[in-house]
């Protein structure tokens, strides 16, 4: 209790609340000042919770915060009958009743605030049928109906666009993007509208064009509501076939309904469920996760050549050769007590296996069935259409009008019995009305006369008391007549005992004898199965090791065809290189100077010859050019200098003639000209 007040109390003193409150000036509020406080919480969640609560009436405020906490569904601790303990404790501003409220509220305060603004639009109004017979309060609340389910559309889109992480750089980019777009289609739009208006009667083509594009676009439309209604046909459909195969179920459960043969069944299934939840889904889930992260982790390396896959073909031929000698040395050592764990092992293996198997059976034969049951459903409704719907003849026919008639009969009668009751009902409104309003001025009368004689709120609680100790003798009345009802209960309890004792004896003894032969016959089974599973287990093991061993052969076998293909291949490389070497030594030693021309130690003497020979040549002009080097760069300098003063002596020239003729008028290509 401590933890969760110093809880409240910090959350009390934070934002938007600020109240400076310690634990022990929290302790010491008094009642309405508690109340004040979880209304002061309230009306952060809802808004229109902001109320004084001492300008308002304890009954409204009770009854305001019940309908509130209502809303945000909490749930007061303990049963359903301390409901009206709770709603006293509230009234009154128990501290035991308002600081777990208040604790829970303060917990979840965010989530509670979207909450009840969701409540504001999503809370429906309960319509009464007899008013929902009138047309136009029948069409505003389907409307209602509908903007309800608009306004669960655009808050869902709200969120994900909040949750979605749309920055406003993007979106502006977004728009700028499209802005750029429209232009672009502006001038192709103004373009095309150039070259349109050349053609004659564009304007008669431009209309076709816009009523062939609007038709498109209807046709468009059609198919999707095609394709709506279809699937609403087939779901329909669906939905139809379930609801049969439910009722066929609960007619075939209903004509079996003996309890034994239920709670077989529903046993049963609870092994078979109990099964695939805790050992089946379970393996088949680890596996799909040991596949997804050998998955990633391939994704994630790099991609492999060539090289790095004869590495691990090299790594995975070493991993196979020692478990291979592992194996070998184990079976050399010959170890009694791993044999016998080997073969329970073994038994436990294949019994699994044999669960796993059975399970998918019996889970392949229910899918078979559920199709089965689809097909059945399929042609009663060919046969139906082909058919047609079936007619009543005859005394069924007759039999039908008189239900008829009878039901129309009661129908009219219970019709106007309702007609009167809704009279009545509309009596008792207006006189229950009339007694409020009555009711309400004496209250006040009533406080105005305590107020003046200095006893306010003594009605209230006087009112209060009467209530508790009328609640207080009801209760005690319904305790002793349930304790009366208790002992009778005991006494029919014991007569019905001890009759089925006596009616089920020779039952019992009978029941006693199938025992014993039911324990005889589970222990016979019990010494066959035993039998059965240790020379299963046997041959299982045996057949495991010839496995083995046939798979070291057959490696072994591999192995040593790839080393005689390897073999065969360096032969044949040996041989091409041996005859090789032969032709050369014969065009070698040969006298005719063709031949030996043709060898290849020729053709390299005279490419070693001639490349000698460029060589030498290099390294002569090599040496040309550095002895020649200083002197062309001198001449090169000179060149360089002289073509600058050429360059100068230009530009110098050039200055002067345009000096000399500023002020002159010369003649060029027959016109005169001033030069200034």
């Amino acid at each position: 209790m401590s933890d969760q007040i110093k809880f409240i109390v910090d959350n009390l003193n934070k934002e938007p609340f600020k109240k400076n409150y310690n634990l022990i000036t929290f302790d010491s509020l008094e009642p309405m000042q508690l109340l004040q406080v979880l209304n002061d919480v309230l009306a952060e969640i809802d808004p229109k919770q902001v109320v004084d609560i001492r300008e308002e009436m304890p009954e409204q405020t009770a009854k305001r915060m019940l309908s509130l906490l209502g809303i945000l569904k909490y749930k007061p601790p303990g049963n359903a009958t301390d409901m009206s303990t709770f709603r006293q404790g509230l009234v009154i501003g128990s501290k035991p009743v308002v600081y777990p409220v208040l604790h829970w509220l303060l917990q979840r305060t965010n989530e509670l605030k979207k909450r009840a603004y969701l409540a504001r639009f999503l809370i429906k109004l309960e319509v009464p049928s007899e008013f929902l017979q009138d047309e136009i309060v029948a069409d505003t609340n389907k409307q209602y109906e509908e903007l309800m389910e608009v306004f669960k559309t655009l808050h869902k889109e709200c969120e994900q666009l909040k949750t979605s992480g749309f920055s406003t750089a993007e979106i502006r980019r977004d728009i700028s993007a499209m802005e750029e777009e429209k232009d672009q289609l502006i001038k192709r739009v103004e373009r095309l509208k150039k070259r349109v208006e050349t053609v004659p009667n564009h304007q008669q083509m431009l209309k076709i064009a816009r009523q062939l594009r609007v038709e498109k676009e209807r046709e468009e439309c059609l198919a999707q509501q095609k394709q709506e209604q279809k699937n609403q046909l087939f779901h329909a459909v669906q939905r139809l076939q379930r609801a049969q195969n439910q009722l066929k179920n609960m007619r075939h459960a209903a004509a079996d309904a003996k309890p034994e043969s239920l709670m077989k069944r529903l046993e049963e299934e609870i092994k078979f469920n109990s099964y695939i939840v805790t050992e089946k889904l379970p393996k088949e889930l680890e596996s799909k996760k040991k596949e997804l992260h050998f998955l990633q982790k391939v994704v994630t390396e790099p991609a492999m050549g060539h090289s790095d896959l004869l590495e691990l073909e090299t790594k995975i031929n070493e991993v196979n050769t020692q478990i291979n000698q592992l194996i070998e040395k184990k079976m050399m050592r010959n170890e009694p007590v791993e044999g016998k764990l080997s073969l329970y092992r073994q038994q436990a293996s294949i019994i699994s296996r044999k669960k796993e198997g059975k399970a998918e059976e019996l889970q392949e034969a229910k899918e078979k069935l559920a199709g089965l049951e689809r097909e059945v459903s399929v042609k009663r409704n060919q046969i139906r259409e082909f058919d047609g719907t079936e007619v009543l003849k005859g005394d069924e026919f007759k039999r039908y009008v008189s239900k008829l008639r009878s039901k129309s009969t009661v129908f009219k009668k219970k019709h106007q019995i309702i007609a009167e009751f809704k009279a009545e009902f509309g009596l008792l409104q207006r006189t229950e009305e009339l007694l409020k309003q009555r009711h309400e001025n004496i209250q006040h009368q009533l406080q105005a006369i305590e107020e003046k004689r200095g006893v306010s709120g003594y009605s209230y609680t006087q009112e209060e008391l009467e209530r508790v100790s009328a609640l207080k003798s009801e209760v005690d009345e319904m305790k002793g007549r349930t304790l009366d009802d208790m002992s009778e209960m005991v006494k029919k309890l014991n007569s019905l005992v001890s009759e089925k004792k006596s009616s089920l004896a020779p039952v019992i003894k009978e029941l006693r004898q199938l025992r014993q032969k039911c324990q005889e016959l589970t222990q016979e089974c019990d010494e066959k199965k035993s039998q059965y599973d240790s020379c299963a287990a046997g041959l299982e093991s045996s057949r495991s090791k010839l496995e083995q061993e046939v798979r070291g052969l057959r490696e072994e076998c591999l192995q040593e065809e790839s080393k005689y293909h390897y073999t065969n291949c360096m032969i044949k490389n040996l041989e091409v290189q041996l005859c090789r070497a032969t032709e050369e030594m014969k065009a070698y030693v040969s006298s005719d100077q063709q031949e030996k021309r043709k060898a290849i130690r020729e053709q390299y003497t005279k490419n070693i010859a001639e490349q000698e020979n460029l060589g030498k040549k290099l390294r002569e002009k090599q040496k040309a050019v550095r002895e020649s080097h200083g002197l062309n760069m001198k001449q090169a300098k000179m060149w360089h200098d002289l073509e600058k003063l050429m360059e100068c002596k230009k530009q110098c020239f050039l200055k002067q003639q345009n000096q000399t003729c500023i002020g002159q008028v010369i003649q060029e290509g027959g016109e005169d000209r001033l030069i200034l």
